[in-house]
């Protein structure tokens, strides 16, 4: 059953005109061709997130929370900054509780850098923080290296090649969600339906 599939995609950068954002918004314009599939954006600097320690009551907190726990799906989009994915995608994942509400979910990971070898240690570090708090990161990772000569002032991406790249984020979660997702909640609903055996075998 592929029908309801529901992708969120977070931004992990509130720069301005952040390279970050033009290649999710490829991502999210990918998935958006499937019209089985419903695709939301969530950019952090309109949540106005609290800090760990602080009340976790936020407004901003509870509609990460409820958008995620909605979420067939997620892609965590995020710059290298010295190093690591930035503190802003920390924030994020701090505000999502414990136990987060990432947790069993399949999670596709999106980093862009504008150095020449691409934002590799931000994605391994996110890797192992996604993976500690339960969530499945799924292979095939995409980093985009030199992002800022990748997408001109208006988010258009100049590299055909890097742009299909970036595309294939949203198809590879996609394909994920439908063999590994779909089929156990098809499998679930004929089991509340009491469909019988010979009936699922017909299907």
């Amino acid at each position: 059953m592929a029908e309801g599939i529901r992708i969120v995609i977070v931004i992990g950068s509130v720069r301005p005109g952040n390279y970050t954002s033009m290649a999710a918004a490829l991502v999210a314009d990918e998935l958006r061709k499937r019209p089985q599939v419903s695709v939301e954006v969530i950019d952090p600097a309109t949540l106005h997130l609290p800090f760990p320690g602080m009340a976790t009551d936020a407004a901003g907190t509870k509609l990460l929370r409820e958008k995620i726990s909605g979420a067939t799906g997620v892609v965590l989009a995020t710059p290298e900054y010295h190093g690591s994915f930035s503190s802003v995608m920390k924030l994020v994942i701090e505000n999502l509780g414990f136990p987060s509400v990432l947790a069993g979910k399949p999670v596709a990971l999106l980093g862009v850098a504008a150095g020449s070898i691409g934002a590799i240690k931000s994605l391994e570090h996110l890797r192992g923080v996604v993976s500690h708090i339960g969530a499945m990161a799924l292979p095939l990772v995409v980093s985009v290296a030199n992002v800022q000569k990748v997408f001109d002032a208006s988010g258009h991406c100049l590299d055909p090649g890097i742009e299909k790249l970036v595309r294939s984020v949203g198809t590879n979660l996609l394909n994920y969600v439908q063999q590994n997702i779909c089929p156990r909640f098809t499998l679930e609903r004929y089991l509340r339906e009491g469909v019988t055996v010979s009936t699922l075998a017909e299907e």
